[in-house]
């Protein structure tokens, strides 16, 4: 196993002895799905009734991203890349944004110079990102938070 495995498992690890802990303190019931996606370790809580975990468009489950993120930092010394997920949101977001930069891909390769995107949260706008150059496209973002948003070129542009 490569030193980066290991220690993206360790983050997972205290993620999830962090998370359990939250769980235990607020009374909810769920399981902890630990793995490695790419470079970053990714965690997900699964199970039960988590709807108020994910909040309106994943609001809370940014927030619980973030003090996962320092739980592990606290440990490590080291900034986390740690992804969390609650109950698939993030897996079915990634799904509808891969289809909206689908929409916007079709359009710029039917002769629009370029589609602007609504505002998206850093994620999101990795994911449209990936898409676009995934189809041999280019995007950029624009604007400034929390109000950035991601605009699809040709190429050439």
């Amino acid at each position: 196993m490569s030193d980066l495995a290991k220690k993206l498992e360790k983050e997972g690890d205290i993620a999830a002895d962090f998370l359990e802990g939250l769980l235990d303190i607020a009374d909810l019931d769920g399981d902890i799905d630990m793995d490695v996606d790419g470079d970053r370790a990714a965690v997900e809580i699964v199970g039960g009734n988590l709807d108020h975990i994910v909040g309106r468009d994943g609001e809370v489950l940014d927030a619980l991203q973030e003090l996962t993120r320092l739980a592990v930092y606290r440990e490590t010394g080291e900034r986390s890349r740690l992804m969390l997920d609650v109950a698939g949101f993030r897996a079915a977001r990634r799904a509808e944004l891969v289809t909206i930069a689908q929409g916007a891909i079709d359009k710029v390769k039917a002769g629009e110079p370029s589609v602007s995107l609504d505002p998206m949260t850093p994620f999101e706008r990795k994911v449209v990102h990936d898409a676009v150059a995934d189809n041999g496209l280019v995007s950029s973002s624009e604007g400034t938070e929390p109000h950035r948003y991601v605009v699809v070129h040709t190429a050439a542009e």
